[in-house]
């Protein structure tokens, strides 16, 4: 995977470099310059002490006085002044020439075919050199932590109001339709431009949301009265004595689809007005009260099938929920366990922090588990019941309530659906 940068590191980062650039390239200039220049100043002192030596000689005057510092070599010249292997071969001009660990500067003149040479010991020069490569270097090194801070604070303050336009775009309110624009919080710069694209988007997102709630809400309300209707049709139907034993159960599939719709109906109207924030102060119920009420309500359904209904409920919880909720999250899962079960068991077991509901059915491909939330998403669709609907309820519900749903594998086979109500 790449490596990605925050944009107050690609910040720093900018400013490092071109502190490195610019930096470095003061410094090796710095270096390069001074050496030129001392090169020439050396060379030039050296050619003044050599050509006051040279007219010394011309004068027949051997009293030739170098500097402490210097040596002084003719060529064919006294036995004191004899060239020396290291000197004999070096041109006319400005060298340097080494003796073990010490180094000399040396000018050479030919006049007359004779060479002088004049060597000059550079300690102190090369001491001067490397006291300038230490300051150089500790500018140059403190240059880039100059660099790195001011990068860092300008980082801070560039990114504060990003910082803080990100928390107001995340934070849920946003959505609401009272919630205030973003926008004038902001100088008119490139961050109040951005604010004013995350107002745009935020007003179409909200248009979108109450259309979204106000086609629940109604189709929710309107779907009622037919669905009573047909329930109440079943019901005259079930007791008509004429009908034969294949058509009464044809009759009970439908009443019980159409009681299932019925309670589908009922909560999408609760979310759409929990979510539009006209939700009235609905019933309240423990844990234990709701699994009490869906248990007998599913125990015949679930031991016809020839299943087994386990009840765990010693440590349920006492905190009061929203009943309706709670009730569509966990009659929901009973339900699903129950479609997809065959034979074996259903476990429904209330802990400490909410409930598990655990099934030995066919259970859920790796493939689906990731989508399995998803409206219209269903695991088989040979059996033909459902519209792959109840699990995004669930979903929905428990995002909407903070609630935590999380899907497990059972063993040897089956679905575990653990439910948190309470956070850690």
């Amino acid at each position: 995977m790449a490596f990605r940068q925050s944009l107050s590191q690609r910040i720093v980062t900018a400013f490092v470099l071109m502190s490195l650039l610019v930096a470095g390239a003061f410094a090796v200039g710095t270096v390069v310059t001074v050496h030129v220049v001392e090169k020439r100043l050396l060379s030039a002192e050296l050619g003044r002490d050599l050509d006051r030596l040279l007219r010394m000689e011309n004068m027949d005057e051997w009293r030739l006085q170098p500097q402490p510092d210097q040596l002084f070599y003719v060529s064919d010249g006294p036995v004191e002044l004899a060239m020396t292997e290291d000197v004999a071969g070096l041109d006319e001009g400005f060298h340097e020439v080494f003796r073990g660990p010490q180094s000399f500067h040396a000018m050479v003149r030919e006049v007359s075919g004779r060479h002088y040479v004049l060597l000059q010991d550079q300690s102190d020069f090369e001491a001067r050199e490397d006291l300038m490569y230490v300051v150089v270097a500790v500018g140059f090194i403190f240059s880039l932590l100059l660099a790195a801070a001011l990068g860092w604070l300008l980082a801070r303050q560039v990114m504060a109001p990003v910082t803080r336009l990100a928390h107001q775009v995340r934070h849920r309110d946003q959505l609401l339709a009272l919630a205030p624009p973003l926008a004038p919080d902001y100088a008119p710069d490139e961050v109040g431009q951005l604010a004013g694209a995350f107002d745009e988007t935020l007003n179409q997102l909200r248009e979108v949301l109450n259309r979204e709630q106000m086609f629940t809400s109604d189709v929710s309300h309107e779907l009622r009265t037919p669905l009573m209707v047909l329930a109440s049709s079943c019901e005259l139907l079930l007791e008509n004595p004429a009908l034969d034993e294949r058509a009464r159960r044809q009759v009970q599939r439908i009443a019980r689809a159409s009681s299932d719709m019925r309670e589908l109906v009922q909560t999408f109207l609760l979310l759409a007005r929990a979510q539009s924030g006209q939700a009235s102060l609905a019933q309240q119920a423990t844990l234990a009260q709701v699994a009490d009420e869906l248990v007998a309500q599913w125990r015949a359904p679930i031991e016809t099938k020839g299943l087994r209904l386990d009840y765990l409920s010693d440590h349920s919880l006492s905190t009061l929920f929203n009943a309706p909720f709670l009730r569509a999250v966990l009659g929901n899962l009973l339900r699903n366990a129950w479609h997809y079960t065959d034979s074996g068991h259903i476990r429904l077991s209330l802990g400490a922090d909410g409930f598990v509901v655990e099934d030995s059915g066919e259970g859920i491909p790796e493939a689906l588990r990731e989508s399995v939330f998803e409206p219209f998403v269903r695991v088989n669709r040979e059996r033909g019941d459902g519209l792959g609907l109840g699990l995004s309820l669930v979903k929905r519900i428990c995002e909407h309530e903070g609630w935590q749903i999380r899907l497990q594998s059972a063993q040897p086979h089956g679905c575990r659906f653990e439910v948190r109500l309470t956070s850690v």
